[in-house]
């Protein structure tokens, strides 16, 4: 027992030993050089092997293709291809001969209304053709009278100024029937509301007993005067968006739109940019404008609120900028500065001019080109290695 004890002693300071040596055997690892810094141009270097440089992440940047993304814009008729009908005459409606989605074309009748209004203006037609019916016969017989020396010049006369003032009337009363629709043909005061423009009945305000006035007609009050119909063509919509003064740059009429919605998600509808106002609203610092969908499958509806994102011009993307990540952005004395990789291991402090930020990227227009190399991390710490804090 005593013999095994003893080996196990020996054993035991053997590896005492034998660790003590190892640890005289340790060879340090050689130090990383010191990165080099250029405090005037703002730039670091640092060796190949450096461990910093597992600190800083870089991305390339990206030539905008969108110079506005995700704008809130809202669906509402084409004013080019919709017409709100009122009635020009007073009366009560008989009957409505056309509801919500019915296609129409131009002429088509939409409701019938008994208007004293659309009698009277019958009446003083007829009443005015008769007259210078007379009148021409008048005329005509004057004229026999005075080649036989039966007649005095001034009955001419007389007989012609009744002549020319029957026929003004006459063309008063016609115009003003035709204005109404109405012709010398009909019997009764039965007013036909017809549609100015082929369509779809999109809204109708109007039923069988109602009472109605021209004044109706005050449009700018829809509040209080709707229309009785609107007429116009889903397959083509208006897009109003509310476009921020930084992006106004990067627009121009006829970019591309791509819209889509919450309804259909996954689908995207076309559209093009027609029109930027001259006004900006001063609550909001932005500018109105315009666009036109194309709705072929009717399943955008007016009055939709959607997601739009304005393609910008390949011709333009220079002048577009490129996106880079927020978060490479900082501030410095109130301007925004991003590093820039132009060669591995060497970072160069560059100032920029920035646009909106969208979905973590920002707009750079001026300091960095497409294809450069930003850092998206650790541009505190090489900012620190520029401008040492104290």
């Amino acid at each position: 027992m005593k013999q095994i004890c003893k080996m196990r002693w020996l054993a035991l300071l053997a590896g005492v030993v034998l660790a003590g040596c190892d640890r005289e055997n340790i060879v340090a690892p050689p130090e990383s050089p010191a990165p080099v810094v250029d405090i005037t141009n703002a730039s670091v270097t640092f060796a190949a092997n450096a461990p910093q440089l597992a600190l800083i992440g870089v991305e390339v940047a990206q030539p905008r293709t969108f110079a506005v993304t995700h704008v809130t814009g809202r669906l509402i008729w084409d004013e080019d291809v919709t017409a709100r009908v009122f009635t020009p005459v007073s009366g009560r409606v008989i009957a409505t001969k056309a509801d919500i989605g019915q296609p129409v074309s131009v002429g088509t009748t939409l409701a019938e209304i008994d208007s004293p209004d659309f009698g009277q203006a019958l009446a003083a037609a007829r009443t005015a053709v008769g007259n210078f019916t007379a009148a021409d016969k008048t005329l005509a017989r004057v004229h026999d009278l005075l080649a036989h020396g039966s007649a005095a010049s001034k009955d001419v006369e007389a007989a012609d100024a009744a002549y020319q003032a029957a026929k003004a009337e006459q063309d008063r009363a016609l115009a003003q029937l035709a204005n109404y629709g109405g012709n010398i043909s009909r019997t009764n005061s039965l007013y036909l509301l017809r549609a100015p423009l082929a369509g779809v009945v999109v809204e109708k305000n109007i039923n069988p007993g109602q009472e109605l006035r021209p004044d109706m007609m005050l449009g700018n009050v829809p509040q209080i005067f709707n229309p009785l119909f609107v007429i116009s063509q889903p397959a083509r919509l208006w897009l109003q968006l509310d476009v921020s003064e930084t992006d106004l740059a990067a627009l121009q009429t006829g970019l591309r739109l791509r819209v889509v919605c919450n309804a259909f998600p996954g689908k995207v509808f076309d559209g093009t940019l027609e029109n930027i106002a001259n006004t900006m609203d001063p609550a909001t610092a932005t500018v109105k404008v315009r666009g036109q969908v194309s709705n072929p499958d009717d399943l955008l509806k007016a009055g939709m609120y959607v997601l739009v994102d304005i393609v910008q011009d390949e011709r333009r993307v220079a002048g577009a900028g490129v996106d880079v990540p927020a978060r490479a952005l900082f501030l410095r004395d109130n301007d925004y500065y991003v590093f820039i990789e132009p060669s591995p291991g060497h970072f160069q402090r560059q100032k920029v001019k920035v646009g909106v930020e969208r979905d973590g990227k920002a707009a750079v227009f001026t300091g960095v080109t497409a294809g450069q190399k930003v850092v998206n991390e650790g541009a505190l710490l090489l900012q620190a290695l520029v401008e040492p804090a104290g």
